[in-house]
């Protein structure tokens, strides 16, 4: 079988120098780090890392690549494969006394569910540096009130600080995507923005906001949020989604009513 870039798992392989060695610097590793790659591909970004000679897990879920990768690093003995989905992976069965440095180029059809997936692991994480799609990158650094800023960007400011590093131009890649892509660095923050809240019930909130992101609040959250929860937490019920800050959201999810 060919070990080709594959579009139904939205692969664009990476053959940059410059590009990797630039990941490969910003992940500023130690000798405890346990790395863990998403997405190697055919090992461009790979075979930089296996240098470091950091306990490294990478994360295939192409089985055709799998043999592929097993062969090129089968004399690596602090590398392990495994054959999954990254939207699956559960970072506990990865070192689990252990939080985890994550890197990756990661196919465009998974980037924004994948940090989704990963909020749930942040007490897992001690870093991420990955490469994404630019727009991406451009809603996770918006602002309130603007047109990129969205249920991506509240999920994820709420839990982690975001860096931009750099762009990557398509010519960097095979094939080349139709668009850039930058790369950027998630630290988790050591103390959540807003109060403490369940996790479901705020993932559950922003999407319903989000859904209906023109709709006023009253109206976007009708069934889940009454106007005078939205007036306690200091909200306008008048006000869009888009205008609410991460801490907004947590004040608000915090004084939602739990069920029984």
């Amino acid at each position: 079988m060919s070990n080709g870039p594959r579009k139904r798992f939205g692969q664009h392989f990476l053959h940059d120098v410059g590009a990797i060695q630039g990941i490969v610097d910003s992940l500023a590793l130690s000798t405890n780090d346990v790395l863990v790659e998403i997405g190697p591909g055919r090992g461009a970004l790979t075979d930089q890392l296996v240098r470091c000679s950091n306990p490294l897990h990478l994360i295939e879920i192409d089985r055709d690549l799998v043999p592929y990768l097993s062969s090129r690093y089968k004399d690596h003995v602090h590398v392990v494969i495994h054959e999954r989905d990254a939207l699956q992976l559960t970072l506990d069965d990865i070192r689990p006394d252990q939080r985890k440095v994550l890197v990756g180029n990661l196919p465009y059809n998974i980037s924004t569910p994948l940090l989704i997936h990963l909020l749930s692991q942040h007490e897992q994480i001690e870093r991420m540096i990955f490469m994404v799609q630019k727009e991406v990158g451009e809603r996770l650094a918006a602002q309130p009130g603007t047109k990129n800023y969205g249920r991506l960007t509240v999920m994820m400011s709420r839990l982690f600080e975001t860096t931009s590093l750099f762009d990557v131009g398509p010519e960097a890649f095979n094939p080349p995507p139709k668009v850039w892509s930058s790369v950027l660095a998630f630290r988790p923050r050591q103390t959540p923005l807003g109060p403490e809240v369940n996790e479901q019930d705020f993932e559950a909130l922003v999407r319903q906001a989000f859904a209906q992101r023109r709709k006023t609040l009253r109206n976007a959250l009708k069934g889940r949020c009454s106007e005078a929860v939205i007036r306690e937490a200091g909200i306008d019920p008048g006000a869009r989604p888009e205008t609410l800050s991460p801490e907004d959201f947590a004040r608000l999810c915090a004084l939602l009513p739990k069920e029984d």
